[in-house]
Formats: C-alpha cells, structure tokens, sequence
C-alpha cells in the first residue's frame, strides 16, 4: 500500500528539489524488508516493525485508523464515527498476522460491539475495492488515504476511542546512512502529514 500509493509520489516530488539524488524502489512484506536491513542490503525501511538486536528502529510517523464505507450513502459522509456506531456491521479483514489488524482485534475484543465477519484478504487495496463493491466496512489505518481517494467509498476517522498505529523507520546499526538519506526522510515525514490533512509526525 504504501509502496504503490505514497512512495512513488513523494519520490517525484523529492526529485525535483534534489536531482541529484537517485531513491531506488524496494517494495516487499515487512519480513522481507527486515532481513535485507539486517544483511545490510537496503539502507532503510518504513513499516510496523518491531525492535531487534542490530536495527536502529526510530519513530517515523502515526497513523490513525479509518473505517471505510461503500459511497452509495451520501448521508454517510461524515468526518468523524464511533466504534459502537459500527455495531451489526460486516467487518471485511485482514489475516491475524497483519501488525495492524492486530491492533484492531485487539480493540474490538475490548468493546461490546458484535459485528459480522466478512471475507478475509490479503491486500488492502483487496479490502478497498470489496467495500466499493458494498460487501461490507473496513477498518485501515490512514495510510490507506491515497487509495481510498480513487474509490467510491466514504473515509470516516474512528473515534471514541482514537486508536493510533506506530510507523518505524529502521536501519542497519553498523551501517552509515548514504548522503541525502537523512533529507529525504525528513521531506517524506512533511510530505504525509500534508496529505494525511493532519499532524501525524512524532
């Protein structure tokens, strides 16, 4: 998701303020992403990573989860919805080995909401296009704005409560970051938070 919807952009962007600099594209599961910084193949990694020996592992970004409705209800269209308000709805999921579909189990088995279960995908691009389709609702974290955004589906932030999912950035501890490392990650930080329509930086 955000190989495809956020990197390429902000890279073009980035691009032409240094253009000099060349960003080559590595887009993998996180297990993968881990193991090249630990072998030293990639210089850094974005995503929910957890903490290991060897991998500097630095705040990036937060992300606030979103839940996504067909856009056939213009009566939907609303900045904001509570958890409960999702009661009785059909929950379209990720695999429980998703970091962040984790973190949503993890809070629906702390509420009294009942809710259906719907079919169970493995991309979020897969979940978004399902809600297109009216085959239910979907919970993504934010980061899933830019593809949301060439759907015809109603993005709604969830509150009561505000659940936050922490984005890392990693990198090799015995590895020096290349030059222009350190400015691009800065310029990537302001860009999501300008499209995120928010702070989301640390």
């Amino acid at each position: 998701m955000v190989a495809a919807n956020i990197l390429p952009q902000a890279i073009r962007e980035f691009r032409s303020q240094r253009p000099d600099l060349r960003i080559p594209l590595f887009d993998a599961d996180l297990n993968t992403i881990m193991r090249r910084v630990e072998a030293g193949k990639l210089d850094m990694g974005l995503g929910i990573f957890k903490s290991v020996p060897g991998v500097r592992h630095m705040p990036f970004s937060r992300f606030s989860l979103m839940v996504i409705r067909a856009g056939k209800d213009g009566g939907l269209r609303r900045a904001s919805t509570t958890w409960s308000a999702l009661n009785g709805q059909t929950l379209i999921s990720l695999p429980p080995s998703y970091p962040h579909q984790q973190l949503i189990d993890e809070h629906w088995a702390k509420t009294c909401i009942v809710w259906q279960h719907g079919v169970v995908v493995n991309f979020l691009d897969t979940q978004i296009a399902l809600v297109e389709a009216d085959e239910g609702i979907t919970i993504i974290p934010s980061f899933g704005l830019p593809a949301c955004r060439n759907r015809k589906v109603v993005m709604s932030w969830l509150i009561a409560p505000v659940v936050n999912l922490e984005f890392h950035q990693i990198s090799n501890r015995g590895k020096k970051l290349p030059p222009g490392a350190d400015e691009f990650t800065a310029f990537l930080k302001t860009y999501i938070a300008r499209w995120t329509g928010r702070a989301s930086i640390l």
